[in-house]
C-alpha cells in the first residue's frame, strides 16, 4: 500500500511503525475471509482491510477521529485471525492499538460512553474493586431487563452464580518444587482471573510445583495493561505493565527466573509484546527481557514431561482463544497436552474464529459479541463434550454463559489428572465425574 506520511510525520515512532505495517498490505483481502465481524455484518469497513483503510487515512492527513471512523474501529475485536490469514505479514495489532491511542487522544465521545469506558478502567484491573462491582451485579442481574442500554444489561449478567472466596495462593510467595527444582518461574496471577476463578492460579501452581517448578508470585505484579491498552488509554496501561516489568526484572537479577508463566492468554500476548510498547521508554531494556522470557503455561509444560495418561473416557471439546493461537501462534500445545493426558480432544467448526469475549468487547459491544457468543456455543456442543477447555477466562466466561457444559481451563484438566482435586467447575455441573486422583 502506497501511503505519503511527511517527513515530519514519520519521526514519531509510532507514525514511522503504522507506516511500515501499512506499506506490508496489498489489499488481497485474504483477512475479510476470516474476521468474525466482517461475517457478522457484512461490511467492508467491519473488515480489516476496510479499517487499514480508515486509519491509514486518518493517520495520514492528521485529522480528528471522526464517528464513523471511530464506530469501525471500536467494532474490531482484535481477535487478529487477520494476522494469521496474512499472506504479507501485515502486523494489524500494532496498527489498530496505535489507532485506538490516537483516538482515545483526539476524539470526545458523548459523555455517557466516557463515563461507562472509565469505570470499566477504574474497576476490571483491580481484583478488589472487581469482587465488589460482581457482588453488585448479581444483586442487581435480576433487574437486568429493566436497563435502558444493552451494555448495561451485559454488565449485569457478567456476573457469575457463584463469587469465589479470595485465594491466598495469590499473594506475593514462593512455592517450593516437589522434589528437585527442574526450573524457577515467575507466575502472572492477573486481575480479573483473580476475582472471577481462583481455581485456575490454584491449579496452575499444583501442576507446575508437582512436575519440578518453584513458583514465585512477585512482590508488585499485577493487570498486565491489556484491558486498558486495548481501551486506547495508554498511560493506565503502561503504568500497570510497568509494575510487572520491573517486579520481574527484580526477580531476573535476584535469584533469576527460567520463564515469566501466564495463564490467561489474553494477558500472555500483551506481555510478549511488552518490549514493542516500551521501545521509547526508559524500561525498555527491561520490557524486552521480560517479554524474552514470557510463556504461556501450555509452551512451559511442553518442556516438563507430563506424565502420559490412561484414557479418561472424557470427550473434551477445545476452545482455541484467538489471544493463544493468533496472538501467540500457540496451536497445537494445549491440545497436545491433553491427549497426553489421557482426554479425547475435538475441535469445533471454524476453530480460528472469536466467541466475542475480546475483553471488554462483550461490555462494549453486547449485540455482535452474542452472535459471536452463540455460534461458538453451537459448534462446541456440536461436538457432544463432556467438558469444554479454554486457556484464557475470557473465553471461559463467556461460552459459560451459554452452555450448561462445564467450562474449565486446561491447566485444571491436567492438574486433575496428574493427581490433582477434581475442577469445582465439574463438581458444580452435574456432570457424573469419574475418580482421577492419582492417575499417573
Amino acid at each position: 500500500m502506497k501511503t505519503e506520511f511527511t517527513e515530519t510525520q514519520l519521526k514519531d515512532p509510532a507514525i514511522a511503525r503504522s507506516n511500515e505495517i501499512l506499506r506490508a498490505c496489498v489489499h488481497c483481502g485474504f483477512c475479510t475471509a476470516t474476521c468474525p465481524t466482517y461475517q457478522v455484518l457484512g461490511d467492508e469497513l467491519d473488515s480489516p482491510r476496510g479499517r487499514i483503510y480508515l486509519i491509514k487515512d486518518m493517520l495520514e492527513n492528521d485529522r480528528q477521529p471522526d464517528e464513523k471512523t471511530v464506530k469501525h474501529i471500536d467494532r474490531c475485536l482484535s481477535c487478529l485471525a487477520c494476522m494469521t490469514t496474512c499472506p504479507s505479514g501485515v502486523h494489524y495489532m500494532h496498527l489498530v492499538d496505535h489507532a485506538r491511542e490516537y483516538i482515545e487522544e483526539r476524539y470526545q465521545r458523548p459523555l455517557y460512553e466516557r463515563a461507562l469506558r472509565w469505570t470499566l478502567a477504574q474497576i476490571l484491573p483491580y481484583p478488589t474493586r472487581f469482587r465488589l462491582a460482581l457482588l453488585g451485579a448479581k444483586l442487581g442481574r435480576p433487574f437486568a431487563f429493566l436497563m435502558p442500554d444493552a451494555r448495561l444489561k451485559a454488565m449485569l449478567e457478567m456476573a457469575p452464580k457463584r463469587i469465589p472466596p479470595v485465594s491466598r495462593n495469590d499473594d506475593p510467595q514462593t512455592f517450593p518444587a516437589q522434589g528437585e527444582r527442574r526450573k524457577r518461574v515467575a507466575l502472572m496471577t492477573g486481575c480479573a482471573q483473580k476475582a472471577l476463578n481462583t481455581d485456575i492460579n490454584d491449579a496452575t501452581i499444583r501442576l507446575l510445583t508437582r512436575l519440578g517448578c518453584e513458583v514465585v508470585v512477585a512482590e508488585g505484579a499485577g493487570c498486565c495493561g491489556a484491558l486498558t491498552h486495548h481501551m486506547g488509554k495508554t498511560k493506565d496501561s503502561h503504568a500497570t505493565a510497568a509494575k510487572n516489568i520491573r517486579a520481574w526484572a527484580k526477580e531476573m537479577d535476584g535469584d533469576g527466573l527460567d520463564a515469566i508463566v501466564i495463564n490467561t492468554s489474553g494477558c500472555g500476548t500483551t506481555v510478549k509484546d511488552y518490549g514493542h510498547m516500551f521501545r521509547q521508554e526508559a524500561l525498555a531494556k527491561d520490557a524486552a527481557r521480560v517479554s524474552g522470557i514470557a510463556m504461556d503455561v501450555s509452551e512451559l509444560l511442553m518442556t516438563l514431561d507430563l506424565p502420559e495418561g490412561a484414557d479418561k473416557g472424557l470427550n473434551v471439546a477445545y476452545h482455541a482463544a484467538c489471544s493463544l493461537q493468533h496472538g501467540q501462534k500457540i496451536k497445537t500445545y494445549p491440545k497436545d497436552l491433553l491427549k497426553r493426558a489421557g482426554f479425547t480432544v475435538s475441535e469445533p467448526a471454524d476453530s480460528h474464529l472469536c466467541c466475542g469475549s475480546a475483553g471488554t468487547y462483550n461490555l462494549m459491544q453486547p449485540a455482535i459479541s452474542k452472535q459471536l457468543k452463540d455460534r461458538k456455543v453451537r459448534t462446541l456442543e456440536a461436538r457432544n463434550p463432556d467438558i469444554i477447555a479454554a486457556g484464557n477466562i475470557g473465553c471461559m466466561m463467556q461460552i459459560g454463559t451459554g452452555t450448561e457444559v462445564p467450562v474449565v481451563h486446561t491447566v485444571e484438566l491436567l492438574d486433575w489428572a496428574t493427581g490433582g482435586p477434581t475442577p469445582p467447575a465439574l463438581n458444580e455441573s452435574g456432570t457424573p465425574v469419574p475418580n482421577l486422583r492419582g492417575t499417573p
